[in-house]
């Protein structure tokens, strides 16, 4: 069938074994059973790497409630994920220097999410990204190891932390 291109190893991820109850409020609850790339972590919102990244520093905020809906956010906690999505930015411009942002959510498994558990994606962009290995074997190609990014964010962090006035 032309005009189609194919990622054969999609499908065992989509059918592969999935751990018991929602991986984000797992993650959330730092529960052994699941990979925990998170950087950071507070009483509303965790900010955690994409397991399976776009791009070097894709980022995945979430609400440790789990939400599946914006419109349920608190006040405090819109408050909050703007003030995070602000400070992430600034962190991944120094640790990544992308030249733009893919942000945005996937609300609802008809509008792709993968996950109910609400997610905002933050994924640096680059001109000229797409490789010989993307178009071909259907692969992304990782130019950073995920704990190296983990590594250069939290050394970020280390030296800027966040901090917001909730009143």
């Amino acid at each position: 069938m032309s005009g189609y291109f194919y990622n054969f190893e999609k499908l065992s991820y989509i059918q592969g074994k999935k751990t018991d109850g929602c991986i984000l409020c797992k993650i959330a609850e730092s529960s052994p059973d699941v990979p925990d790339l998170s950087v950071y972590k507070d009483e509303f919102f965790v900010v955690s790497l994409n397991l399976y990244p776009f791009n070097p520093g894709h980022l995945m905020i979430f609400p440790v409630t789990h939400h599946e809906d914006i419109r349920k956010f608190t006040p405090a906690e819109d408050k909050r994920l703007n003030a995070l999505l602000h400070y992430f930015l600034d962190i991944l411009d120094k640790t990544h220097h992308p030249e733009g942002y893919n942000i945005g959510y996937n609300m609802g498994l008809p509008a792709g999410a993968s996950i109910s558990h609400l997610h905002l994606h933050v994924i640096p962009r680059y001109s000229r990204e797409i490789g010989i290995a993307d178009l071909i074997g259907g692969k992304r190609v990782l130019v950073e190891d995920p704990m190296e990014t983990i590594r250069k964010i939290r050394k970020e962090m280390a030296q800027r932390p966040f901090s917001i006035s909730m009143t």
